[in-house]
């Protein structure tokens, strides 16, 4: 081979390989229409540093590339989720009629596209369920606690059959936060709706036709991979049974349990229940969450001095952290 052809054989290899590189951006492109408003928003479940924003022109591509290392679901207009992996491209186009939206197209990487649409899907069957996403709503229009357990379980039932029918065309960690996010649902429902609706319309938990409010998660595993982690609402989720656990082991012993109000307590709690992953996850959380609401800083900074010498695991959380606390 001589000199030049070496050069050119080197130079056309550097190409492909910078090519690559370049197109390991995440990208969400959106057309809309039928929006009433005036801008457009992309924003990440996430992370608080990946978004965007543009002026509404049905019509026009909204375009927004970005460097991710993680999944992330960005939300468009804070109503549409679009799940993506690193490097992934999905476009959707949303078509609203009245305040929300009617129709979803997406196209873009095959796998993302698939569980983009298993979303809406799933969406759209907890529509037609009337399962309601607040629990209050719930309370207000007198769903009775059993009806709500009986319907988690089903929409856990169908959810499931949805992703396994699609599993060959899903990434794992697609469909495991698709999986975690229905879980967290069902789980705080059962967790959380009994006492609630106790509280609200005056039924006793032991009047209401749910049998041993502390079994209904028995046999309950919790996920610990990267697609049920980086799900918030699964998170949230876990925070909630730490706090459902502990108080049903003081209740086995005839003790009374409060559950905690504070920051500085809940990060305790949360820290002695879990491990690895799962508590790197959940103290980032209560953490993140903290710090966005903007006030008395101050408290958060011997936590995240503690979260961050003995807890913290993944080191994006890290980074999202140290820049909001700057």
């Amino acid at each position: 081979m001589t000199v030049n052809k070496r050069k050119l054989l080197l130079g056309t290899l550097l190409a492909f390989t910078l090519s690559g590189f370049a197109q390991k951006k995440t990208t969400l492109s959106a057309e809309v229409y039928g929006y009433k408003r005036e801008m457009v928003y992309f924003d990440c479940l996430q992370s608080p540093f990946f978004n965007s924003e543009f002026h509404t022109n049905p019509g026009d591509e909204h375009l927004y590339s970005f460097e991710s290392k993680s999944p992330v679901c960005m939300l468009i207009n804070g109503q549409v989720n679009v799940f993506m992996l690193p490097g992934d491209s999905v476009h959707a186009v949303v078509r609203y009629d009245g305040k929300r939206p009617s129709e979803v197209v997406f196209s873009g990487t095959a796998k993302a596209v698939t569980a983009n649409r298993l979303m809406n899907g799933i969406d759209d069957m907890k529509r037609q369920m009337r399962y309601k996403g607040q629990l209050l709503a719930c309370v207000v229009v007198d769903v009775k606690p059993q009806q709500r357990i009986d319907d988690s379980r089903t929409l856990l039932a169908k959810v499931q059959e949805m992703v396994a029918k699609e599993k060959a065309q899903l990434s794992d960690v697609a469909a495991d936060y698709i999986l975690a996010n229905t879980e967290a649902a069902a789980y705080v429902s059962f967790m959380e709706y009994p006492p609630m609706y106790a509280d609200t319309r005056k039924t006793p938990i032991k009047d209401q036709g749910i049998g041993d409010y502390w079994k209904l998660m028995d046999g309950v595993k919790l996920r610990s991979s990267v697609g049920a982690l980086c799900n918030p609402d699964y998170v949230s989720f876990l925070m909630r049974y730490c706090f459902y656990e502990n108080e049903k082991k003081a209740n086995a012993k005839h003790a009374t349990y409060t559950m905690p109000q504070q920051l500085e307590d809940m990060f305790k709690e949360l820290a002695a229940f879990y491990q690895g992953e799962q508590r790197d996850a959940v103290l980032y959380q209560l953490l993140v969450s903290f710090v966005r609401n903007g006030k008395e800083l101050e408290r958060a900074k011997p936590l995240f001095a503690e979260y961050k010498a003995k807890y913290n695991k993944n080191k994006e959380y890290l980074d999202i952290l140290e820049k909001l606390m700057e």
